[in-house]
């Protein structure tokens, strides 16, 4: 049990944002139909980006946690089922306990892009500066 209570600390940033998706996500939000800074859309740009970031704290989390860049499919797995049982938690949350928000499957959709698109950034990563045990290449001298 030890052990998992050191791997849940170094996931602690993540579970801070995952809060702050939550609080952000059952907020009653002023009305915005007069607002410049608002436009059609912005909510599913905020999910993306809200998911995103939690998708790179899952990594930075893990990767501190094993100390090393190591690539596994299995931890990328859980950490798209994680994200989208966070993802559709919000939005059973705001259906059934938040008269004044909306439960939207576009939402969701965003979600699930912002996770992908994390998922993406950390493949691409890991490809192009780590070797296959996860150690980082040398830096490479123009000459």
């Amino acid at each position: 049990m030890n052990n998992k209570l050191k791997a849940l600390s170094y996931q602690r940033w993540a579970l801070a944002w995952t809060v702050f998706i939550l609080i952000l996500c059952t907020m009653k939000m002023p009305e915005s139909a007069g607002s410049g800074f608002f436009f059609q859309g912005f909510d599913k740009l905020v999910h993306l980006g809200f998911f995103y970031v939690l998708t790179i704290l899952l990594f930075y989390g893990k990767i501190s946690n094993q100390h090393n860049y190591s690539f596994r499919s299995l931890t990328i797995f859980k950490i798209i089922v994680l994200t989208f049982i966070v993802g559709a938690s919000v939005e059973v949350i705001q259906y059934f306990f938040f008269p004044y928000r909306s439960a939207e499957w576009w939402d969701l959709g965003c979600d699930m892009i912002g996770v992908f698109m994390g998922v993406f950034s950390y493949v691409v990563l890991h490809r192009f500066n780590f070797d296959k045990d996860g150690n980082l290449y040398p830096k490479k001298v123009d000459q």
